[in-house]
């Protein structure tokens, strides 16, 4: 199987023209922008970042740099998706307080401007690592990349979300019990079949909790595809996709940056099938000594719960792709494939929730 992690924006992988429904009202995002962003400089180009299946982000080209504008999608949503004001909050947020998170200039709550609520963020110049293989690099630089995206994300999560302004970002506890809970709903929402095994999850899960005893912000898609590097040394420059961040367990985060030794690679970001000690690339024991150690911790609960958990979510957030595509209102033409792959992470899913005693 290849890697399940889904790419929610896939963005910063080159540009087209937006066409149709995609396009935006340039003049009236001119506009906006002069009384809005401190420092722009018109005419603005305006392309859209291929791929994508959350919140459409374009590229606009101004004579005062370059800047990301992340939208709403058009047409009907799930009730909570897509909130791109709490994406935009938490950047900002973290941005101040010296996370590696992309500079914010603008919310937009005013449909009347582009048809939907938008932010816009600084574009950081760096490079995406899509493939966890690194090819072409050499060891050393392969395992210092992936030492530096688990320091990183130790740095989140030691952030003081009452110093940064953070604290009323989602509620404190159950974190796992809460996330069950909204994927199932979301799940059953978007609901195109009757899966006995997802049933069977949505059965076992709630009843099977670990305890949580920590709250930090949580990113909920932390990857190595998921951040710009820079460019010539193993450093995040900025860490992208916010829109499933909250305050939860940031065992949610480590559990999922590390499905990537559960999965294939398949060129994404799973390490699984790879020879990881000839690439220089950490074990997963590694990986949670350097973690616990950046944080303090002593010891993680049942990781094979963890990753039932996150195959679970994977499959809830790729259901509501599917019911999407349907739908007609999915926002990539790799939605479709996408959707292909709920019952395999259903199947993944039920694998590790039998080893943790289902």
């Amino acid at each position: 199987m290849s890697e399940p992690a889904i790419n929610a924006d896939e963005a910063f992988v080159g540009t087209v023209e937006p066409e149709g429904a995609d396009r935006l009202d340039e003049a009236k995002l001119t506009e906006w922008m002069q009384a809005n962003v401190a420092g722009f400089k018109g005419p603005l180009h305006l392309t859209k970042f291929k791929g994508g299946q959350s919140n459409p982000t374009y590229k606009i080209e101004a004579a005062s740099g370059n800047y990301v504008l992340r939208r709403k999608p058009f047409g009907p949503l799930l009730p909570s998706a897509h909130a791109v004001d709490r994406e935009y909050k938490v950047q900002n947020a973290l941005n101040k307080a010296g996370f590696p998170a992309a500079r914010q200039f603008g919310l937009c709550t005013d449909e009347n401007v582009v048809g939907s609520w938008f932010y816009i963020m600084d574009m950081v110049d760096g490079k995406t690592i899509w493939d966890g293989a690194m090819p072409g690099d050499e060891p050393a630089y392969r395992r210092d990349t992936y030492f530096a995206m688990i320091d990183t994300l130790a740095a989140l999560h030691t952030v003081d979300v009452e110093a940064v302004g953070l604290s009323d970002f989602g509620k404190p506890g159950n974190y796992f019990g809460r996330q069950v809970d909204r994927w199932t709903k979301q799940y059953k929402l978007s609901e195109t079949e009757h899966m006995p095994d997802m049933e069977r999850l949505i059965e076992w899960l709630p009843k099977t909790l670990p305890e949580q005893t920590r709250t930090s912000v949580v990113h909920g898609d932390y990857r190595i595809d998921n951040m710009i590097w820079a460019k010539d040394k193993p450093e995040v420059l900025a860490v992208l996709d916010w829109e499933l961040s909250t305050l939860g367990d940031p065992l949610g985060d480590f559990s999922y940056v590390c499905m990537a030794w559960v999965t294939e690679n398949g060129g994404r970001s799973g390490v699984s099938d790879l020879d990881r000690k000839a690439l220089g690339i950490p074990e997963l024991d590694e990986v949670v000594a350097r973690y616990c150690e950046k944080t303090g911790r002593d010891s993680l609960p049942d990781m094979n719960w963890l990753f039932a958990y996150n195959f679970f979510r994977l499959a809830g957030i790729l259901q509501g792709i599917k019911k999407r595509v349907i739908d007609g209102t999915a926002s990539s033409a790799h939605a479709k494939a996408q959707s292909d792959r709920v019952q395999p992470l259903v199947d993944r899913a039920t694998e590790f929730a039998k080893l943790a005693g289902m």
